[in-house]
């Protein structure tokens, strides 16, 4: 096994993230071969003998959790006003025994959002949904107030100016318009993870989001899984997500589509390389 940085070492041990795993060893606490450890250290997990505050670590088992987020649970691991709020973090929502593994969210979704959320202590996979060269896609369904007319929907395709610049371009398929309610359903693809996008874009069309459920990211979907249920993923669904992590890109195989039924309006954005790795819808 080749040598690889300290830091990804330990984030993939499932010990802290890379930030952390940093300050740690700035710190003098991670040791190889009885070295103190410096920035910009590798190792061989394998081979080498690495030790945090003395301790030898080893590597967890990769594990994949898939939730289903509900409304008003946080996408983080810990919150220290929880109880205070009358909320719950996505880890309450997992098994005891997945619990037992440092787990991390991969992505965001925000309080008022719903649907897929990816749990693991798997720092490549990870880094493969979320940095921005691999282009991951992300896909929505948006409940939307108003009648969303073609115009509107090429707008939203091509890009929308936010206070934090230019959204780059998206999937964009109006699914009917309900007069009686007044809304519209949209299905969005999105291959970038700016914060709140899809709500703060909407908002500037006149259009506010009434609800929001990811349904797909990269080659994992949501399919029947019921709200604030979780399970572990499927040794093909890892198959994918491996297949991910070594280059294979964020779409769904082919003859496997995203599982939206195409509507009677669309429009479609160009593809740009998205530009963050961070996700908040």
């Amino acid at each position: 096994m080749a040598k690889v940085r300290l830091q990804k070492l330990l984030a993939d041990a499932g010990l802290a993230s890379r930030r952390a795993a940093e300050e740690w060893i700035r710190a003098g606490r991670v040791r190889v071969n009885g070295k103190i450890a410096q920035l910009g250290d590798g190792a061989d997990a394998g081979a080498d003998d690495v030790r945090v505050d003395g301790r030898r670590i080893e590597a967890e088992p990769r594990r994949y959790w898939l939730l289903h987020k509900p409304q008003n649970v946080l996408t983080t691991t810990a919150d220290p006003w929880a109880a205070e709020a009358g909320r719950r973090t996505v880890l309450e929502l997992l098994p005891a025994a997945a619990r037992r593994t440092r787990l991390v969210p991969v992505g965001r979704l925000d309080l008022n959002s719903e649907g897929l959320l990816l749990l693991t202590n798997d720092g490549a996979v990870v880094q493969a949904l979320l940095h921005p060269s691999h282009g991951c896609e992300r896909e929505y369904r948006v409940d939307v107030w108003g009648n969303v007319e073609p115009a509107t929907a090429r707008k939203l395709a091509g890009g929308v100016e936010l206070d934090d610049g230019r959204t780059n371009p998206c999937d964009v398929r109006v699914l009917g318009y309900d007069a009686r309610q007044d809304t519209s359903r949209l299905v969005m693809v999105l291959r970038e993870g700016r914060k709140r996008q899809i709500r703060r874009s909407l908002r500037a069309l006149g259009h506010p989001v009434r609800r929001l459920l990811r349904v797909r990211m990269g080659p994992l979907r949501l399919g029947e899984l019921p709200r604030g249920h979780a399970r572990e993923l499927t040794h093909g669904e890892q198959r994918e997500l491996l297949r991910l992590v070594r280059g294979g890109g964020g779409k769904p195989r082919a003859g496997r589509g995203a599982g939206a039924r195409p509507g009677r309006r669309s429009a479609r954005g160009s593809k740009r390389s998205p530009r963050r790795p961070r996700e908040s819808r």
